[in-house]
């Protein structure tokens, strides 16, 4: 199944039924009368986020969604029947924007999480409605009106605890393939991931996704490499690991590197917590590690972690300490704000 992340939908709902215009006519009754009916509603257009999809890909071959319109009054008060509703399925974690792609209609974060995008038009009102003791015959009905046409966009930012970052061939997908059933495609290429990555992974009974995203470039906010498209995807992460090659030649312009296409990205991605990791330290000795561990620190990076995703060496570590933050990050708001109050009720 190919990934998809960033579609176009054109929708449209319902237009109500006509009125009628319509007069009793039986045998034996001398008056008759109108007896117009009421058109039906047009059906509406809504979207839901619903489990078992990770992907937009279902929109890539169909971009336009009607809702059904409702069916015209008839006469001996029958009201016109209403039109169906559409729905439109998408994944947890999917954005709906307005045209102009800035305009946040909607957030569906929750399993279930349904949304309005259109409403149907209303049915017309038929020619019984304007009687009156002055106006017994009325020869008057409302049309139905007419459906709400837009065209919004689709983008999913998909749902993880844990985002990595980091250059292309710094370790990533080899990190999620070793902590999680993921087996994303590994290479000794830059760009072998090409889009993003889920993996469970699991430390001292608690378990948590991790999201591994193609890897940055210089120049990355302008559009380089495979640009800062997939970002997005680590936007609503509790923590980032930003893991940085041991092995590089370069060791200190790529975590600055990293730093500079964060904050050019916006979103609070730069204001985010952030476990740093020297990766592929197998192929250190321990002097080199001392060596770069120091070069980081002096360029402002604080604390550092030792980890080979190849070997396994301090990858548990690695966990326990993005673990706190994922913890943190799942408390219940009421909890939080029990702990700001300081637990006492006024009131």
């Amino acid at each position: 199944m190919k990934f998809l992340d960033l579609c176009k939908v054109y929708i449209r709902s319902g237009s109500g039924g006509n009125g009628c215009i319509s007069f009793r006519r039986e045998k034996y009754i001398e008056y008759g009368g109108p007896d117009g009916g009421d058109g039906g509603h047009g059906g509406d257009v809504w979207v839901e986020a619903v489990d078992g999809l990770n992907t937009l890909i279902d929109f890539r071959y169909q971009q336009h969604f009607f809702a059904e319109n409702g069916k015209a009054g008839m006469g001996r008060q029958r009201t016109g029947r209403d039109g169906e509703d559409i729905l439109l399925r998408v994944p947890v974690g999917t954005e709906i924007l307005d045209e102009d792609q800035e305009t946040v209609l909607a957030d569906l974060t929750e399993l279930g999480a349904r949304v309005l995008l259109a409403k149907g038009g209303n049915g017309g009102w038929g020619n019984l409605h304007f009687k009156t003791s002055t106006n017994q015959a009325p020869r008057r009905a409302n049309p139905g009106q007419a459906g709400i046409e837009r065209t919004i966009w689709l983008r999913l930012k998909l749902i993880a605890d844990v985002g990595l970052v980091g250059l292309p061939n710094a370790g990533k997908s080899t990190f999620l393939a070793a902590t999680s059933n993921a087996r994303p495609k590994i290479a000794d290429y830059p760009f072998t991931t090409l889009h993003p990555n889920l993996g469970v992974v699991g430390v001292d009974d608690t378990e948590f996704v991790v999201a591994d995203i193609p890897g940055l470039i210089e120049g990355a906010s302008e559009g380089r490499g495979l640009g800062d498209t997939f970002l997005g995807h680590v936007e609503r992460c509790a923590v980032l690991l930003h893991l940085i090659d041991g092995t590089s030649g370069t060791l200190i312009e790529d975590y600055q590197t990293i730093l500079s296409e964060l904050d050019a990205y916006g979103a609070g991605l730069a204001d985010k917590p952030r476990v740093t990791v020297l990766n592929k330290v197998d192929a250190l000795d321990a002097e080199e590690r001392t060596f770069l561990t120091e070069e980081l620190q002096a360029a402002g990076a604080g604390k550092i972690l030792h980890m080979s995703g190849a070997s396994g060496e301090g990858v548990t570590e690695v966990l326990r300490e993005l673990r706190p933050w994922v913890d943190r990050n799942r408390r219940p708001k009421a909890a939080e704000e029990d702990e700001d109050e300081g637990g006492t009720w006024q009131p």
